[in-house]
């Protein structure tokens, strides 16, 4: 066999093992899908959609039992609103700084840190959140302490390196043409980041975003400790709450029947939820373009 059947033959081999691959990747997601769909949404026709959706009571001890989840998606809401609020200036702000104005001596400091708090475990958060955060929350702000606004900084910070590694990659991604054209013109250095190379790194940042916001929504442990946990709509930020994912990991231990089966129902929500953003989040992007 000649040198360049040879190499063709690789070619094909290398080709089928990525589709293999790419393929494994949209199977798991599609049966993902048929196992959460396939248990959930009998549950929430069961229950009522209604019922289920809107619902202020969850009480699935009750006779009849109540399985509102209207507190957990508010909960969920408020807990990623509030953490995108504080993590995203923050992260944003850090990668322009590392990209373009960091000295290369504290960079060596600063950078490392920064990943560093990628591979704290959830758990670790949330020891950190019930010691500091919450007694402070509460000391000074005022309410119990394990609430609304607690967990949204301890998600605010958890969201840190994911914006700030994929915002910087995306900064520094930008040709340095635009920056000295900018320069060229007349503008100020800080000007010219700000007006020639963020921008021109919006759709990085964009999908930086995306990821902090699904990593808010998507985090358990952490918020269980912080959180408050209690399956009521919030009167403030200083109220406790119970997100959807805390809701699962709490009582799918000892669940059965359709009380196990409305907890599949609240991963089919939270699913549909973190669709939904990326939609929404694409659509933006393209209108951005």
């Amino acid at each position: 066999m000649s040198k360049k059947n040879k190499t063709r033959g690789k070619e094909k081999y290398m080709k089928g093992f990525f589709f293999l691959c790419a393929f494994t990747s949209v199977l798991a997601v599609a049966l993902i899908c048929v196992f959460l769909f396939g248990n959930g949404v009998p549950a929430m026709l069961e229950v009522g959609l209604k019922e289920f959706l809107f619902g202020t009571k969850w009480a699935p001890t009750d006779i009849p039992p109540s399985f509102g989840i209207l507190p957990m998606i508010m909960g969920s809401i408020y807990i990623t609103i509030g953490a995108v609020l504080i993590g995203l200036p923050i992260g944003i702000f850090t990668a322009i700084y590392l990209s373009r104005f960091c000295p290369k001596r504290l960079y060596k400091i600063v950078k490392p840190a920064v990943e560093l708090l990628a591979g704290i475990p959830s758990v670790v958060y949330g020891f950190f959140g019930l010691v500091v955060i919450v007694p402070f929350i509460r000391d000074y702000v005022g309410g119990h302490g394990t609430s609304i606004l607690s967990a949204s900084i301890l998600l605010g910070i958890m969201i840190l390196p994911t914006i700030v590694g994929i915002s910087e990659a995306a900064i520094r991604a930008v040709p340095e043409s635009y920056y000295e054209g900018a320069l060229a013109l007349g503008a100020t250095r800080e000007r010219a980041v700000f007006k020639a190379v963020v921008p021109a790194a919006k759709s990085g940042i964009m999908a930086a975003i995306v990821l902090g916001v699904g990593r808010a929504i998507g985090e358990t442990m952490a918020v269980i400790m912080v959180a408050g946990n209690q399956t009521r709509l919030p009167n403030s930020i200083l109220d406790g709450i119970r997100t959807l994912t805390s809701n699962i990991v709490m009582e799918m231990g000892y669940a059965a029947d359709l009380h196990r089966e409305v907890l599949i129902a609240t991963g089919v929500v939270l699913f549909t939820f973190i669709l939904l953003i990326n939609l929404g989040f694409s659509a933006l992007k393209r209108r951005m373009r």
